[in-house]
């Protein structure tokens, strides 16, 4: 009887053990594509970056799939496919965003100023240079602060109302249906909606505050989406250990749920605020534009004016330009833009710290 000596190294079975492309395979690929998809643009009536881009990509599909057969077999040759029609995927989503930012850096960093930062547009000829958005800012954060503290707290105790206490009810699911039809509501019928209660139902002026509640209404379902599936990854484990010690369920809520949830519900409030702070429809509806500064949120068009924000300006210096691109409107348009994205950045990073420090350590 033959004994097998554990100590010998293990040799690879053979058939199992496939060849495989040598580390240069693929880069040299990609450079045969680039070049044969050159050639052909240069040789040929083709143009267009965005078709020289396809017929590369999808060149190079073909191409990579015929090698990987041809050396590696079928399955590992599926595999590289679809891993690589993932990363395409995945470039191409992530394009838009650094193409719309890089641009947007490109033409608003120029104008950035402490000037720019920290003057209004007061008795500034707006066809001319100079002024600022400081009174956009300041319209913008109120705003946006009012519309957050009305949204978050409802929003989080629906949520908890849905997956704590609802089960199945009919006004959970009542509750819940409401919420998916709010969530696709376009901005404009928020406005006009405040616009016919707020306004013109109860008589009330245009103002910081009528924004700030059509801003509520766009931020609330998101608010309440994003806290109920954070509120349904916490194991039920913790909450049953809980029950167990003799702990009431609005205490195992507050002290063990809430708290192991508190990082996603921050980073659901932040992206409610991502939401709303570019919204212009209905701010051009509901508050207007204004040069100066205003903290009040409640002023309105009659006393004396109401607060500017960061969409109606850039609607406004926008169409001050009207497509002239040397114009200084033009330029403080750009610069506003890079500013709001400046702050939905910082915004968002000082939630990604809060929700750090307070989340529960084990």
């Amino acid at each position: 009887m033959a004994v097998l000596d554990k100590s010998a190294p293990a040799t690879p079975v053979e058939g199992l053990a496939g060849q495989k492309l040598p580390p240069w395979a693929l880069p040299a690929l990609v450079g045969a594509v680039v070049a044969v998809a050159a050639l052909l643009w240069a040789t040929t009536g083709f143009a267009g970056r965005a078709g020289f881009l396809v017929f590369a990509v999808t060149l190079y599909l073909i191409a990579q799939s015929v090698v990987s057969f041809t050396v590696e077999g079928r399955r590992q040759s599926v595999d590289r496919l679809f891993t690589t029609l993932m990363y395409v995927a995945f470039l191409l989503a992530a394009l838009p965003l650094v193409v719309i930012t890089w641009y947007t850096v490109k033409e608003g960093v120029g104008v950035l100023s402490s000037d720019f930062l920290f003057s209004s547009m007061f008795r500034i000829n707006p066809e001319g240079p100079g002024g600022g958005i400081y009174h956009a800012i300041v319209g913008t954060l109120i705003q946006s602060l009012l519309a957050t503290l009305l949204a978050a707290p409802i929003g989080i105790l629906a949520a908890i109302y849905l997956v704590e206490y609802g089960g199945g009810r009919p006004f959970a699911r009542a509750v819940s249906l409401f919420v998916d039809v709010m969530t696709g509501v376009p901005s404009i019928v928020a406005g006009l909606f405040i616009y016919a209660f707020w306004i013109l139902a109860l008589g009330f002026q245009r103002s910081g505050l009528a924004g700030s509640l059509a801003l509520f209404i766009l931020m609330l379902p998101i608010v309440i989406r994003s806290s109920e599936e954070m509120l349904k990854l916490v194991p039920m484990d913790l909450r049953e250990a809980s029950y167990a010690l003799g702990v009431p369920k609005w205490r195992t809520i507050l002290s063990v749920v809430l708290p192991t949830a508190l990082a996603g519900i921050v980073t659901g409030v932040m992206l409610g605020v991502a939401r709303i702070a570019g919204e212009t429809a209905p701010l051009l509806l509901l508050v207007g534009t204004n040069q100066r500064i205003e903290f009040n949120p409640f002023s309105g068009t009659e006393d004396p004016t109401p607060q500017a924000s960061l969409p109606t300006y850039i609607f406004e210096q926008f169409g001050i330009a009207v497509g002239n691109t040397e114009a200084p409107a033009f330029q403080r348009a750009w610069g506003a833009a890079l500013v709001l994205i400046i702050i939905i950045g910082l915004l968002s990073l000082i939630a990604r710290l809060v929700a750090r420090l307070v989340r529960v350590r084990g």
